[in-house]
């Protein structure tokens, strides 16, 4: 093999050896982690998917990505390559302790104040 074959062999060999991508599991991806590693992801969309997949549960494909607010096609597809979904990071037992966000995730107490603005709490009905 001449220096010339050698040369050649190196220039096609080596851009490849940072192509080894390490993928990134959605569903255990922490916001630094997708920050990190995928493109066109900053600090706020990374904790946008975080949040995400604490509201709705883990992601069942990679193309459900395309529902966290601030992510579009040109982004899930820049990022394809680099994504998977596996098995999501077991629940401690705080985060199964927690209440669920949403509309009916509040308590009627809690609603209540809400709509009345009152910091008294409602008293229970005595029966008189």
């Amino acid at each position: 093999m001449t220096i010339k074959h050698l040369l050649l062999l190196l220039l096609t060999v080596l851009p490849l050896a940072g192509a080894a991508q390490t993928l990134v599991n959605l569903n255990t991806a922490d916001a630094a982690t997708l920050a990190r590693d995928l493109e066109g992801i900053g600090e706020s969309k990374a904790r946008a998917i975080v949040e995400h997949r604490t509201r709705n549960g883990a992601f069942r494909s990679v193309d459900e990505l395309a529902l966290v607010k601030g992510i579009g096609p040109k982004t899930l597809e820049l990022n394809r390559s680099r994504l998977r979904v596996g098995p999501a990071a077991p629940q401690t037992a705080a985060s199964k302790a927690a209440p669920k966000a949403g509309p009916n995730a509040t308590s009627p107490a809690a609603r209540k104040f809400e709509r009345t603005g009152s910091e008294r709490s409602p008293q229970p009905k005595t029966g008189r």
